[in-house]
């Protein structure tokens, strides 16, 4: 299970690998783009790399790392060996179970990424200035002008490379293109201050309410979230708040339940509330990435119970609930 105690301290050590200088580079492992499910209108999503979080459940592994991660495809591999060829590390040995990497002894330099003639290894994570980003972003202006979307940061955990948004947000919204943010909430406050001015909308996750089960299952300060979306909200700017549905973890009628009434008596300013059904289609990227994913035979929700926690969420007085995502009917 993905469980690593995080206590403020270490958030604050988990951002400042991107937060202390003024110019840096972010650090991006996709851009994604004609997204409709990550704000309003059609979007461009850029999802950024390192999460203070350790869910266990996480859909995006490869976002948990500040660094880059090297990934091995073997649809793609003929086994070439040029790779083991360049690796002054000797971090790569190809088996008969498939390529082996020794993550310690990797330096992500990228020799045997260049070398592989199939492209078979790839760097998961790139670095970009802020005028690269906004030279790729742009470029679907015409897109978020007739939809009425624009641009969303995610991850990972955005807000940990604060000096990035930092200088990229105040340009993007000089060109009037709209701003939302997909946040774990996991992070100090000041790191929020610095660029809310600059946001249109934050996406919010709510988890878990309960201290304990948040603490085991991602590692985090339930406090610390739930101060956070008090605070956006008091600032007056819109929020849609997301819980992801995870079997044997968020899916029980209290979970639901207790979240939809902190969003009536805290967040004046959320706009809608999203249950998110487990998708189970992460198990091949924690292959790749060397890691064992405890959910990955778990099957998919049944919609019926998607159905239910809709009416329990909307039972509580909240008027605009959605459910998305990937389920089951009955008996499958």
């Amino acid at each position: 299970m993905l469980k690593t105690p995080l206590v403020e301290k270490e958030f604050e050590r988990s951002g400042d690998f991107i937060s202390g200088a003024k110019k840096v580079d972010g650090i991006i492992f996709n851009i994604q783009r004609y997204s409709t499910e990550d704000g309003p209108g059609i979007r461009t999503t850029v999802f950024m790399k390192g999460c203070p979080l350790r869910c266990s459940w996480c859909q995006n592994p490869e976002g948990l790392s500040k660094e880059p991660d090297l990934v091995w495809y073997q649809t793609r591999c003929i086994a070439a060996l040029e790779c083991l060829k360049v690796c002054q590390e000797e971090a790569l040995r190809l088996t008969e179970e498939g390529m082996s990497i020794d993550r310690e002894k990797c330096t992500r330099c990228g020799e045997c990424v260049k070398a592989c003639p199939a492209g078979a290894l790839e760097l998961i994570g790139k670095r970009y200035n802020t005028e690269e980003l906004l030279d790729e972003v742009l470029r679907d202006r015409a897109f978020y002008e007739k939809s009425n979307g624009g641009v969303t940061f995610g991850g990972g955990e955005p807000m940990l490379q604060v000096d990035f948004l930092e200088d990229v947000l105040p340009k993007l919204k000089k060109t009037n293109i709209h701003v939302a943010i997909d946040t774990c909430g996991a992070v100090p406050w000041k790191y929020f201050e610095r660029i809310i001015d600059y946001v249109d909308l934050f996406l919010f996750d709510l988890k878990l309410l309960d201290e304990q089960k948040f603490r085991k299952y991602t590692g985090g300060n339930i406090g610390l979230v739930t101060d956070n979306a008090r605070q956006i909200s008091s600032r007056k700017i819109p929020m849609w708040v997301r819980t992801p549905i995870i079997p044997g973890y968020t899916d029980d009628e209290e979970n639901i339940s207790s979240i939809s009434e902190f969003i009536v008596r805290n967040l004046p300013t959320a706009q809608r509330y999203d249950l998110l059904s487990f998708n189970n289609m992460g198990k091949s990227k924690y292959e790749r990435l060397g890691m064992n994913w405890e959910l990955k035979d778990v099957p998919l929700i049944e919609k019926g119970n998607m159905e239910e926690f809709k009416k329990i969420a909307e039972g509580t007085g909240l008027s605009n609930v959605r459910w998305s995502g990937p389920t089951r009917i009955g008996g499958e």
